[in-house]
């Protein structure tokens, strides 16, 4: 639903006269995503009176509005307006981290996506004015700590570092500014096994079992049998990876690399389900989704070596504790693209629930 800006009536005291606002809180969401902040409220159990979305990406506005189809669509940050939206009691921001990224350029906010944080000053300031006592949650990567600090000295608060791996299957840090306290959640103990399709593997042989080199063309036919139903979210088939040893202190259980992937070390990275899956990102480009290890080993060479397959969308979904096939309705290069840019709802879950608002 695309939000028209009213000519509202003001108070003297400077309080917008919103004659629903005994109904819930007023949620302003800037830089949307697919809503995983909606997914969050509803699940801290917090109520929402409604629901203002600020995104530019369409495909994310499409799962958006799939899920929650009452969300009142407000465009691009650059063109909203605190002063004319209703009272707002919660501002939630992700703003882009390509800037602040140590996988990027380090532009910081010279690069014009990370500079929309002064956006989300800006948008903060003019709801403030009529609602000195509004909350604010933002999110963002881990970065300098100079840049840290400029973040930091404009909000007048310090954020807290919190990793998904703790209420996930992921590997994710994130920091998180907000205007009350946030502790640290329970460690859930969720690995890659706990989120993985049923079955993933298990026709082609037990989880470790050794085969000869000959049954590998098989076993690939099989695993494709166990993938049929999900489209294009899946190979057709399994690849080869060389195995190697891991270390079980490390969160992600880096078990194989791919022999048949060109470029980055990283891309070549093959994960145990006994561990977290790297970092979701937004996977543009080929051979970026996290890759785990299926249940076939055979040698060649004296050379141990196994099969792996990347996770479906549906098993990201879960990485980042959404409700399955929430993203179901783009293409798989979108699903991809809005997971990896957004939150794990559980972090975001946790938070809320210590913000006052239930």
């Amino acid at each position: 639903m695309r939000y028209e800006y009213p000519l509202l009536f003001i108070t003297k005291e400077g309080v917008s006269m919103d004659k629903d606002n005994n109904l819930g809180i007023n949620v302003l969401s800037l830089f949307d995503g697919s809503s995983c902040g909606q997914v969050a409220l509803e699940r801290s159990g917090i109520k929402v009176n409604r629901y203002f979305a600020s995104e530019v990406d369409p495909w994310a506005e499409k799962i958006t509005l799939k899920n929650y189809p009452d969300t009142e669509c407000v465009g691009d940050v650059n063109f909203v307006s605190g002063i004319q939206l209703p009272n707002i009691d919660l501002i939630l921001a992700g703003s882009p981290c390509q800037g602040f990224s140590f996988a990027g350029k380090q532009l910081a906010f010279d690069d014009p996506r990370s500079a929309l944080f002064f956006e989300f000053l800006r948008v903060l300031d003019e709801c403030r004015r009529y609602n000195p006592n509004v909350k604010f949650l933002l999110e963002n990567v881990r970065m300098k700590q100079e840049y840290q600090d400029i973040i930091s000295k404009y909000l007048g608060v310090e954020p807290v570092a919190i990793n998904s791996s703790l209420v996930s299957a992921q590997n994710r840090y994130r920091l998180y500014w907000a205007n009350w306290d946030i502790t640290q959640p329970d460690d859930k103990g969720v690995v890659l096994k706990d989120i993985l399709v049923e079955g993933y593997g298990d026709s082609v042989a037990d989880q470790g079992t050794t085969v000869k080199q000959t049954n590998v063309d098989k076993a690939a036919c099989l695993l494709a049998r166990d993938y049929k139903g999900f489209g294009n979210q899946a190979m057709t088939g399994v690849r080869t990876c060389e195995l190697r040893e891991y270390d079980k202190d490390e969160e992600c259980h880096h078990i194989g690399t791919a022999l048949d992937i060109n470029g980055h070390d990283i891309l070549k990275r093959v994960y145990s389900d006994t561990g977290k899956s790297p970092t979701l990102n937004t996977m543009s480009g080929g051979n970026r989704e996290p890759k785990v290890l299926t249940g076939v080993r055979f040698k060649n060479a004296q050379v141990d070596k196994g099969t792996y397959r990347p996770l479906l969308p549906l098993e990201m979904e879960r990485l980042q504790t959404l409700p399955d096939d929430y993203t179901d309705g783009v293409s798989n290069t979108q699903r991809k693209k809005m997971l990896g840019n957004g939150w794990t709802v559980d972090v975001i879950v946790h938070i809320l629930k210590q913000g006052g608002f239930v």
